[in-house]
């Protein structure tokens, strides 16, 4: 199985070196090897395109599975050769962290769709054969339903039609794209269903995000940390779990554990390609283009993903889902180009 901690690590001292310079230009000190932070999903998709990089003779990159939300951070944190020069996403950047780049002097930031994948429902292959729509998780998993307190205990408090069997699964940490994309496709969807609560967006927005978003605490969810292999092997052992992490971990696993149907659509490549699957989303990187003239092979590692995330590219055989020819198209220009991306376009 994959390992989701650091890729190629290369010496701590070789990477606090001097800051980089302006938008663009060169730098006091500089570095000889990429590094990238953030999605444990987007990790091993970026660790083959840094194996792919470093067989052509570039330096071997640095890829560490931190999650969406504190790779943001870390890529965010400023502009020099102690920080990350690509955030790999799971979700698109939040207005917020954007700011928070602007803040520290990250101003030229490039944004870039590399493909597509799903939070996908899992469960051993010998489990109950559970069915669930995003209400079902919504009643599962919030921590106040629909205003109330969470009482549910079993599946079938949630849903007459499912087993009476503890509710208990295990998923992403507050850290994780994948969680963020749970709350938002997931959690958000059967909370709407609900039109006092979808009402609630317009007339009070924070309490509507409450009542959505957040998460119960009380056992039910377990926070397994960055690490979606564990998941899978806490799930493959355990008929009665149901896991959330993305689709390529269910595709790498297909012997020991089975996609879990939303709203009767089964997790598949193309059922995520087509978007008909609840649970699909986008994947990104974010360069920042301060770094690609002081950090030696940043442009190189960035130009390898254009070659990999095609339909004949290595990226597919890995269990990424290929975006459409438009996309990659347009996402090919703004490597080329360098293009920054447009804060008005962000939430």
């Amino acid at each position: 199985m994959r390992s989701t901690k650091t890729f190629l690590i290369v010496a701590a001292s070789s990477v606090a070196l001097a800051g980089c310079g302006g938008s663009g230009g060169s730098a006091a000190g500089s570095r000889d090897f990429v590094r990238a932070v953030g999605s444990s999903t987007v990790y091993p998709f970026a660790t083959a395109v840094a194996e792919e990089f470093a067989k052509a003779g570039g330096k071997s990159p640095v890829i560490e599975s931190t999650g969406t939300g504190a790779g943001m951070k870390l890529f965010c944190a400023g502009v020099g050769a102690q920080h990350p020069d690509i955030e790999d996403a799971s979700r698109r950047m939040k207005k917020s962290e954007y700011d928070e780049c602007q803040k520290n002097g990250v101003t030229d930031i490039v944004e870039v769709q590399v493909g597509i994948d799903g939070i996908a429902f899992a469960e051993a292959q010998n489990g109950p054969g559970m069915k669930l729509t995003p209400t079902d998780i919504y009643k599962a998993l919030a921590a106040n339903p629909f205003g109330k307190p969470n009482t549910a205990k079993t599946w079938k408090d949630v849903n007459p039609s499912l087993p009476a069997e503890p509710i208990l699964v295990y998923g992403p940490p507050s850290t994780s794209g994948t969680r963020d994309a749970l709350k938002e496709l997931i959690l958000e969807a059967g909370c709407k269903t609900d039109a006092a609560t979808a009402a609630l967006k317009e007339t009070s927005k924070d309490k509507y995000e409450a009542i959505c978003h957040d998460i119960r605490e009380d056992g039910p969810y377990v926070d397994a940390g960055e690490n979606d292999n564990l998941i899978v092997q806490k799930i493959s052992q355990n008929p009665k779990a149901i896991g959330i992490f993305g689709y390529s971990f269910l595709e790498e696993n297909a012997k020991t554990i089975k996609g879990i149907p939303m709203s009767n659509v089964v997790p598949t490549y193309e059922t995520i390609s087509n978007f008909t699957y609840p649970g699909a989303r986008p994947l990104y990187i974010y360069i920042k283009k301060q770094h690609l003239a002081p950090i030696k092979g940043l442009q190189g590692y960035v130009n390898e993903w254009v070659k990999s995330w095609g339909p004949d590219g290595y990226l597919k055989a890995k269990g990424m889902v290929i975006a459409p020819e438009d996309v990659r198209t347009k996402s090919a220009d703004i490597v080329a180009k360098m293009t920054p991306l447009n804060p008005a376009d962000l939430k």
